[in-house]
């Protein structure tokens, strides 16, 4: 019998050409004011936020709610201003000073791998928990299991391409997010949405099914669910 997890929803901006960073791998604004507001609406609605240690050190993201009145509203909740926030890191290599670690109220977990060394998984455990969730790298259904008897009944997932794949490709997502930005940032080497290794024609791709489109800013908001 599958373990029971939380809904998972992984929210993303790409531009037209499928990109989500530059060739460095650095993170360029794609979106507007209005799709940020969403992206924050969507964190304030989220029992739990999660990214991959890859975006921890290319971008620095705090995670943390923007609006003082959507803390406001989780505080009169009894939650937390901010949602429990996540780090995938096989062999716990946040940084201390990270900001996702310092900046903001809240919870936070970094979730490694057995491989994962003592002495950083010690200096981690000063500023989050740590959960030792699988051998040579993290075991998202696990991980989503451990979370589910946490009360994370939803959870927003923001990347990174590598976390995307791992999820998509073991069927634990349920909707996708993707606002597509009117901008064109090519390079073989730059990121998608989901990278990997990739499906090949004889396995079963994942496929998805259209929920709707809405224009924004100067792009346009895609809203799938993940096919079962």
């Amino acid at each position: 019998m599958e373990k029971p997890r939380p809904f998972v929803l992984i929210n993303a901006a790409m531009s037209a050409d499928g990109k989500i960073a530059t060739v460095e791998r650095r993170q360029t604004r794609i979106s507007g004011e209005r799709d940020s507001d969403r992206v924050d609406s969507l964190k304030a609605e989220s029992d739990a936020i999660m990214v991959g240690v890859g975006t921890i050190l290319a971008d620095n993201p705090s995670l943390t709610v923007k609006s003082e009145k959507r803390r406001e509203e989780r505080r009169k909740a009894r939650k937390d201003e901010n949602p429990l926030r996540i780090v995938v890191d096989n062999q716990a290599r946040t940084p201390v000073d990270a900001e996702i670690l310092n900046r903001g109220e809240g919870k936070r977990i970094i979730a490694v791998s057995k491989r994962a060394i003592v002495e950083d998984m010690e200096r981690l455990a000063e500023k989050a928990e740590i959960l030792i969730c699988g051998k040579e790298e993290v075991n998202l259904r696990n991980l989503l299991y451990l979370l589910w008897q946490r009360g994370v009944n939803r959870l927003m997932v923001e990347g990174g391409a590598t976390l995307n794949w791992s999820l998509i490709s073991q069927r634990l997502v349920d909707e996708i997010y993707i606002y597509v930005g009117n901008m064109i940032i090519g390079g073989e080497n730059a990121p998608t949405l989901v990278d990997g290794k990739g499906f090949t024609l004889e396995e079963k791709m994942v496929k998805l099914e259209f929920l709707s489109a809405k224009r924004m800013d100067e792009g346009v908001l895609l809203r799938w669910r993940v096919r079962k």
